[in-house]
Protein backbone atom coordinates (compact mmCIF):
# COMPACT_ATOMS: atom_id res chain seq x y z
CA UNK A 1 0.00 0.00 0.00
CA UNK A 2 1.39 3.41 -0.93
CA UNK A 3 1.47 5.45 2.23
CA UNK A 4 -0.02 8.91 2.43
CA UNK A 5 3.00 11.17 2.47
CA UNK A 6 3.34 13.72 5.27
CA UNK A 7 3.15 16.70 2.93
CA UNK A 8 0.40 18.93 1.66
CA UNK A 9 -2.14 17.00 -0.36
CA UNK A 10 -1.98 16.87 -4.12
CA UNK A 11 -4.42 18.87 -6.17
CA UNK A 12 -7.18 16.84 -7.79
CA UNK A 13 -9.61 17.78 -10.51
CA UNK A 14 -13.11 18.53 -9.19
CA UNK A 15 -15.50 15.61 -9.17
CA UNK A 16 -18.30 15.82 -11.71
CA UNK A 17 -21.57 15.56 -9.86
CA UNK A 18 -23.40 12.25 -10.16
CA UNK A 19 -26.49 12.87 -12.32
CA UNK A 20 -27.94 9.45 -11.61
CA UNK A 21 -29.25 6.97 -14.15
CA UNK A 22 -32.52 5.29 -14.87
CA UNK A 23 -33.47 2.51 -12.46
CA UNK A 24 -31.49 -0.46 -13.77
CA UNK A 25 -32.20 -3.63 -11.82
CA UNK A 26 -29.59 -5.59 -13.80
CA UNK A 27 -26.91 -3.71 -11.84
CA UNK A 28 -27.96 -5.14 -8.48
CA UNK A 29 -30.88 -7.59 -8.56
CA UNK A 30 -28.82 -10.80 -8.67
CA UNK A 31 -25.95 -9.66 -6.47
CA UNK A 32 -24.59 -12.07 -3.87
CA UNK A 33 -22.62 -10.91 -0.82
CA UNK A 34 -20.60 -13.45 1.16
CA UNK A 35 -20.91 -12.36 4.79
CA UNK A 36 -18.03 -14.52 6.04
CA UNK A 37 -15.72 -13.28 3.29
CA UNK A 38 -16.67 -9.64 3.97
CA UNK A 39 -15.96 -10.11 7.68
CA UNK A 40 -12.59 -11.76 6.97
CA UNK A 41 -11.58 -8.99 4.58
CA UNK A 42 -12.65 -6.29 7.04
CA UNK A 43 -10.72 -7.96 9.86
CA UNK A 44 -7.46 -7.69 7.90
CA UNK A 45 -7.68 -3.94 7.29
CA UNK A 46 -6.19 -2.95 10.62
CA UNK A 47 -3.66 -5.76 10.79
CA UNK A 48 -2.13 -6.24 7.33
CA UNK A 49 -1.38 -2.56 6.88
CA UNK A 50 -0.02 -0.07 9.39
CA UNK A 51 1.22 3.49 9.27
CA UNK A 52 3.76 4.83 11.75
CA UNK A 53 5.38 8.05 12.93
CA UNK A 54 5.23 10.94 10.40
CA UNK A 55 3.03 8.88 8.09
CA UNK A 56 0.55 8.16 10.86
CA UNK A 57 0.41 11.87 11.70
CA UNK A 58 -0.27 12.67 8.05
CA UNK A 59 -3.08 10.11 7.91
CA UNK A 60 -4.63 11.55 11.07
CA UNK A 61 -4.53 15.07 9.67
CA UNK A 62 -6.23 13.74 6.55
CA UNK A 63 -8.90 12.06 8.67
CA UNK A 64 -9.48 15.31 10.54
CA UNK A 65 -10.06 17.10 7.23
CA UNK A 66 -12.74 14.55 6.34
CA UNK A 67 -14.76 14.82 9.56
CA UNK A 68 -18.33 16.10 9.47
CA UNK A 69 -18.28 17.64 12.95
CA UNK A 70 -21.77 16.90 14.20
CA UNK A 71 -24.27 17.83 16.87
CA UNK A 72 -27.71 16.24 16.60
CA UNK A 73 -29.05 16.43 20.12
CA UNK A 74 -32.46 17.45 21.39
CA UNK A 75 -30.87 20.09 23.61
CA UNK A 76 -28.80 21.78 20.88
CA UNK A 77 -28.65 25.56 21.24
CA UNK A 78 -27.20 28.32 19.04
CA UNK A 79 -24.41 28.68 21.59
CA UNK A 80 -23.45 25.00 21.31
CA UNK A 81 -23.48 25.26 17.53
CA UNK A 82 -21.23 28.34 17.62
CA UNK A 83 -18.76 26.49 19.84
CA UNK A 84 -18.82 23.52 17.46
CA UNK A 85 -18.11 25.85 14.53
CA UNK A 86 -15.21 27.47 16.39
CA UNK A 87 -13.71 23.99 16.85
CA UNK A 88 -14.35 23.25 13.15
CA UNK A 89 -12.36 26.33 12.18
CA UNK A 90 -9.45 25.47 14.51
CA UNK A 91 -9.64 21.73 15.24
CA UNK A 92 -6.01 21.62 16.43
CA UNK A 93 -4.24 23.84 18.94
CA UNK A 94 -1.88 26.37 17.37
CA UNK A 95 1.23 24.81 18.93
CA UNK A 96 0.38 21.41 17.41
CA UNK A 97 -0.28 22.98 14.00
CA UNK A 98 3.09 24.76 14.12
CA UNK A 99 4.95 21.63 15.24
CA UNK A 100 3.44 19.70 12.33
CA UNK A 101 4.63 22.36 9.88
CA UNK A 102 1.09 23.28 8.86
CA UNK A 103 0.97 26.90 10.03
CA UNK A 104 0.74 28.22 6.44
CA UNK A 105 -2.38 26.15 5.77
CA UNK A 106 -3.96 25.05 9.07
CA UNK A 107 -6.28 22.05 8.65
CA UNK A 108 -10.03 22.38 9.11
CA UNK A 109 -12.82 19.84 9.15
CA UNK A 110 -14.89 18.75 6.16
CA UNK A 111 -18.24 20.18 7.29
CA UNK A 112 -20.43 20.95 10.29
CA UNK A 113 -23.65 18.91 10.49
CA UNK A 114 -26.70 20.15 12.42
CA UNK A 115 -30.48 19.99 12.53
CA UNK A 116 -32.34 22.37 10.16
CA UNK A 117 -33.28 24.79 12.96
CA UNK A 118 -29.57 25.25 13.76
CA UNK A 119 -28.49 26.11 10.21
CA UNK A 120 -28.59 29.94 10.59
CA UNK A 121 -26.18 30.14 13.56
CA UNK A 122 -23.89 27.60 11.87
CA UNK A 123 -23.83 29.54 8.58
CA UNK A 124 -23.06 32.77 10.42
CA UNK A 125 -20.34 31.20 12.57
CA UNK A 126 -18.62 29.61 9.56
CA UNK A 127 -18.82 32.64 7.28
CA UNK A 128 -15.60 33.07 5.33
CA UNK A 129 -14.14 29.75 6.48
CA UNK A 130 -14.99 27.69 3.41
CA UNK A 131 -16.44 25.00 5.68
CA UNK A 132 -19.87 23.92 4.40
CA UNK A 133 -22.91 23.48 6.62
CA UNK A 134 -24.61 20.11 6.31
CA UNK A 135 -28.12 19.51 7.60
CA UNK A 136 -30.07 16.36 8.24
CA UNK A 137 -33.58 16.37 6.81
CA UNK A 138 -36.52 14.20 5.70
CA UNK A 139 -37.79 13.32 9.16
CA UNK A 140 -34.38 12.33 10.53
CA UNK A 141 -33.71 9.77 11.94
CA UNK A 142 -36.71 7.53 11.10
CA UNK A 143 -37.70 9.11 7.77
CA UNK A 144 -41.33 8.16 8.29
CA UNK A 145 -43.04 11.52 7.88
CA UNK A 146 -45.13 11.95 4.71
CA UNK A 147 -43.14 12.70 1.57
CA UNK A 148 -44.42 16.29 1.09
CA UNK A 149 -43.17 17.21 4.57
CA UNK A 150 -39.83 15.52 3.93
CA UNK A 151 -39.38 17.46 0.69
CA UNK A 152 -40.39 20.70 2.40
CA UNK A 153 -37.73 20.11 5.04
CA UNK A 154 -35.09 19.65 2.34
CA UNK A 155 -36.12 22.91 0.65
CA UNK A 156 -36.13 24.72 3.99
CA UNK A 157 -32.62 23.51 4.82
CA UNK A 158 -31.26 24.46 1.42
CA UNK A 159 -32.98 27.84 1.63
CA UNK A 160 -31.38 28.53 5.01
CA UNK A 161 -27.92 28.00 3.55
CA UNK A 162 -27.10 24.30 3.96
CA UNK A 163 -24.76 23.23 1.18
CA UNK A 164 -25.18 19.54 1.95
CA UNK A 165 -28.36 17.67 2.89
CA UNK A 166 -28.24 14.30 4.66
CA UNK A 167 -31.51 12.57 3.79
CA UNK A 168 -32.78 9.27 5.24
CA UNK A 169 -34.33 6.59 3.10
CA UNK A 170 -37.59 4.77 3.87
CA UNK A 171 -36.20 1.47 5.16
CA UNK A 172 -39.41 -0.47 4.52
CA UNK A 173 -38.89 0.01 0.78
CA UNK A 174 -35.63 -1.93 1.08
CA UNK A 175 -37.04 -4.62 3.35
CA UNK A 176 -39.94 -5.21 0.94
CA UNK A 177 -37.65 -4.91 -2.12
CA UNK A 178 -39.76 -2.07 -3.55
CA UNK A 179 -36.90 -0.63 -5.57
CA UNK A 180 -39.06 1.53 -7.82
CA UNK A 181 -40.56 3.33 -4.81
CA UNK A 182 -37.12 3.83 -3.24
CA UNK A 183 -35.68 5.13 -6.50
CA UNK A 184 -38.57 7.54 -7.08
CA UNK A 185 -38.39 8.98 -3.54
CA UNK A 186 -34.63 9.46 -3.54
CA UNK A 187 -34.69 10.99 -7.03
CA UNK A 188 -37.40 13.42 -5.90
CA UNK A 189 -35.33 14.32 -2.85
CA UNK A 190 -32.29 14.91 -5.05
CA UNK A 191 -34.34 17.31 -7.16
CA UNK A 192 -35.50 19.14 -4.02
CA UNK A 193 -31.87 19.59 -2.91
CA UNK A 194 -31.12 21.74 -5.93
CA UNK A 195 -27.47 22.83 -5.81
CA UNK A 196 -26.96 21.34 -2.33
CA UNK A 197 -25.22 17.97 -2.42
CA UNK A 198 -27.29 15.06 -1.15
CA UNK A 199 -26.01 12.33 1.16
CA UNK A 200 -28.35 9.34 1.27
CA UNK A 201 -28.38 7.71 4.73
CA UNK A 202 -29.18 4.02 4.37
CA UNK A 203 -29.48 3.22 8.10
CA UNK A 204 -27.70 -0.05 7.40
CA UNK A 205 -28.30 -1.42 10.90
CA UNK A 206 -32.00 -1.64 9.97
CA UNK A 207 -31.48 -3.33 6.58
CA UNK A 208 -30.75 -6.82 7.99
CA UNK A 209 -28.45 -8.20 5.26
CA UNK A 210 -25.40 -7.10 3.28
CA UNK A 211 -27.28 -7.90 0.09
CA UNK A 212 -29.88 -5.32 1.08
CA UNK A 213 -27.09 -2.86 1.87
CA UNK A 214 -25.55 -3.34 -1.58
CA UNK A 215 -28.88 -3.03 -3.38
CA UNK A 216 -29.97 0.06 -1.45
CA UNK A 217 -26.57 1.64 -2.16
CA UNK A 218 -26.92 1.03 -5.88
CA UNK A 219 -30.50 2.33 -6.06
CA UNK A 220 -29.59 5.49 -4.13
CA UNK A 221 -26.72 6.18 -6.53
CA UNK A 222 -28.90 5.52 -9.56
CA UNK A 223 -31.34 8.05 -8.12
CA UNK A 224 -28.59 10.69 -8.00
CA UNK A 225 -27.06 10.55 -4.52
CA UNK A 226 -23.79 12.48 -4.26
CA UNK A 227 -22.79 10.41 -1.21
CA UNK A 228 -24.06 7.25 0.39
CA UNK A 229 -23.87 7.18 4.19
CA UNK A 230 -24.07 4.22 6.53
CA UNK A 231 -26.15 5.39 9.46
CA UNK A 232 -28.00 8.08 11.32
CA UNK A 233 -26.05 7.25 14.47
CA UNK A 234 -29.35 6.44 16.17
CA UNK A 235 -29.67 2.77 15.16
CA UNK A 236 -28.66 -0.11 17.44
CA UNK A 237 -25.83 -0.94 15.00
CA UNK A 238 -24.16 1.86 13.07
CA UNK A 239 -21.06 1.92 10.87
CA UNK A 240 -19.10 -1.34 10.74
CA UNK A 241 -16.25 -2.30 8.46
CA UNK A 242 -18.11 -5.20 6.73
CA UNK A 243 -21.03 -2.90 5.93
CA UNK A 244 -18.65 -0.18 4.76
CA UNK A 245 -16.77 -2.67 2.59
CA UNK A 246 -20.05 -3.68 0.94
CA UNK A 247 -20.98 -0.05 0.29
CA UNK A 248 -17.61 0.96 -1.16
CA UNK A 249 -17.68 -2.02 -3.50
CA UNK A 250 -21.09 -0.86 -4.65
CA UNK A 251 -19.49 2.57 -5.21
CA UNK A 252 -16.75 0.96 -7.27
CA UNK A 253 -19.23 -1.02 -9.33
CA UNK A 254 -21.42 2.02 -9.90
CA UNK A 255 -18.41 4.02 -11.07
CA UNK A 256 -17.42 1.33 -13.55
CA UNK A 257 -20.96 1.07 -14.90
CA UNK A 258 -21.90 4.77 -14.98
CA UNK A 259 -18.59 6.60 -15.21
CA UNK A 260 -19.37 8.79 -12.18
CA UNK A 261 -17.75 8.99 -8.77
CA UNK A 262 -19.92 8.97 -5.63
CA UNK A 263 -18.72 9.74 -2.10
CA UNK A 264 -18.93 7.64 1.04
CA UNK A 265 -19.63 8.60 4.67
CA UNK A 266 -19.48 6.17 7.60
CA UNK A 267 -21.25 7.56 10.66
CA UNK A 268 -22.09 6.36 14.14
CA UNK A 269 -19.74 4.35 16.33
CA UNK A 270 -16.47 5.81 15.03
CA UNK A 271 -14.77 7.31 18.08
CA UNK A 272 -11.01 6.87 18.03
CA UNK A 273 -8.00 7.78 15.91
CA UNK A 274 -7.53 4.05 15.33
CA UNK A 275 -11.04 3.90 13.83
CA UNK A 276 -10.14 6.77 11.52
CA UNK A 277 -7.05 4.96 10.25
CA UNK A 278 -9.03 1.75 9.64
CA UNK A 279 -11.58 3.52 7.47
CA UNK A 280 -8.91 5.47 5.59
CA UNK A 281 -7.15 2.18 4.82
CA UNK A 282 -10.45 0.76 3.59
CA UNK A 283 -10.93 3.69 1.20
CA UNK A 284 -7.33 3.62 -0.02
CA UNK A 285 -7.23 -0.11 -0.66
CA UNK A 286 -10.69 -0.48 -2.20
CA UNK A 287 -11.09 2.78 -4.14
CA UNK A 288 -7.70 4.47 -4.33
CA UNK A 289 -6.03 7.70 -3.24
CA UNK A 290 -8.71 9.95 -4.75
CA UNK A 291 -11.23 8.77 -2.15
CA UNK A 292 -9.15 10.17 0.71
CA UNK A 293 -10.28 13.72 -0.03
CA UNK A 294 -13.28 15.38 1.66
CA UNK A 295 -15.19 15.80 -1.60
CA UNK A 296 -15.47 11.98 -1.75
CA UNK A 297 -15.02 10.84 1.84
CA UNK A 298 -16.46 12.07 5.12
CA UNK A 299 -16.55 10.66 8.64
CA UNK A 300 -19.60 11.42 10.74
CA UNK A 301 -18.15 11.95 14.21
CA UNK A 302 -17.36 14.44 16.93
CA UNK A 303 -15.70 12.63 19.83
CA UNK A 304 -13.11 11.21 17.39
CA UNK A 305 -11.61 14.67 16.96
CA UNK A 306 -10.42 14.87 20.56
CA UNK A 307 -8.57 11.54 20.23
CA UNK A 308 -6.98 12.58 16.93
CA UNK A 309 -5.75 15.81 18.54
CA UNK A 310 -4.42 13.80 21.48
CA UNK A 311 -2.52 11.41 19.18
CA UNK A 312 -1.04 14.31 17.22
CA UNK A 313 0.06 15.99 20.44
CA UNK A 314 1.82 12.77 21.40
CA UNK A 315 3.49 12.72 17.98
CA UNK A 316 5.00 16.19 18.44
CA UNK A 317 5.74 16.08 22.19
CA UNK A 318 6.25 12.40 22.97
CA UNK A 319 3.72 12.63 25.79
CA UNK A 320 0.07 11.62 26.07
CA UNK A 321 -2.28 14.18 27.54
CA UNK A 322 -5.44 13.22 29.36
CA UNK A 323 -8.49 13.23 27.11
CA UNK A 324 -9.91 16.04 29.25
CA UNK A 325 -6.98 18.22 28.17
CA UNK A 326 -8.46 18.64 24.69
CA UNK A 327 -11.62 20.58 23.97
CA UNK A 328 -14.51 18.34 23.01
CA UNK A 329 -16.28 19.10 19.78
Amino acid sequence: MNELRPVKGAAFAPVERNPGTKLNRDWFEDVQVNLSAAERRAATLGTRRTVKKDYQAAWLVKALQCIDLTTLAGDDTPGRVRRLCAKARRPLRDDIVEALGLADAPPKVGAVCVYPAMIPPAVKALEGSGIPVASVATGFPAGLTPLPQRLAEIRYAAGEGAQEIDIVIHRAQVLTQDWAALYDEVATMREACGEAHMKAILATGDLKTLRNVYKASMVAMQAGADFIKTSTGKEDVNATLPVSLTMVRALRDYGELSGFKVGFKPAGGLKTAKDAISWLILMKEELGRRWLEPDLFRIGASSMLADIERQLEHHVTGRYAALTHHALA
